[in-house]
């Protein structure tokens, strides 16, 4: 059983001391999560672009903290049941993938792609709705996807790694990483509605659709710039 899923079974029921919300509340406090971690990140591309290069050139420094703030992040928004150390750990999410889309996005705007930029937001923006949509419409069938996307994520990582590792064409994997967090945006929101109305399910809840929407982004940022050359 994956993480995700361990997880989504602790979050079914309340824990010793907690108590649930009104569901409007619940979804209002996702809301703002989320909304929170996408201005962090509009905020660190408009002005921490000289940082994020000096940063992202010593590769091997970059990486090192990606992976280790990633990973400590993960470990308390999963590994907490109090609200305030979730959040301090989706900070810990939130900014090195906001450094990763601070250079992306920039490099993206000097190449001319401002206008690519925009269809990928909007497009991102209308998938994430029309799959919450459809989630909220059938939740037993996206909660059965748990597995499903798991394995097919993982097998689409060590593909991926070993094209990479042969100078392939990882065009195709782009679609295939799409469909996946399309996926899993609708997997993650009907677990989130399906848990104990809590603060820090909904904390955790954002943080898992936050780390989708991102992916989600960024793989379709990178068809259409494709597109266009």
């Amino acid at each position: 059983m994956s993480s995700r899923q361990e997880r989504y079974a602790e979050r079914q029921y309340l824990r010793p001391g907690e108590r649930e919300i009104d569901p409007s509340t619940y979804n209002l406090i996702i809301g703002g999560t989320l909304a929170y971690g996408f201005i962090v990140n509009c905020l660190m591309v408009a002005t921490c672009a000289d940082f994020a290069f000096k940063l992202f050139s010593n590769s091997v420094i970059f990486y090192i903290l990606y992976f280790a703030m990633v990973i400590i992040g993960t470990m308390m928004v999963n590994g907490s049941d109090n609200p305030v150390v979730s959040f301090i750990g989706y900070n810990f999410i939130v900014v090195p993938l906001g450094l990763v889309l601070t250079v992306l996005l920039n490099l993206f705007s000097l190449a001319g792609y401002d206008k690519v930029i925009a269809t990928a937001f909007g497009i991102t923006t209308i998938v994430t709705i029309g799959m919450m949509m459809l989630s909220s419409a059938f939740p037993r069938f996206f909660l059965s996807l748990g597995k499903t996307l798991f394995i097919t994520l993982l097998l689409t990582i060590v593909v991926e790694i070993i094209m990479v590792i042969a100078g392939a064409s990882l065009g195709f994997i782009d679609y295939v990483v799409v469909l996946i967090f399309c996926g899993y945006i609708g997997y993650d929101w009907a677990r989130a509605n399906a848990c104990a109305k809590t603060v820090d399910n909904a904390i955790d809840s954002a943080a898992e659709l936050y780390v989708d929407i991102i992916n989600l982004f960024v793989r379709i940022l990178s068809i259409l710039a494709r597109s266009n050359d």
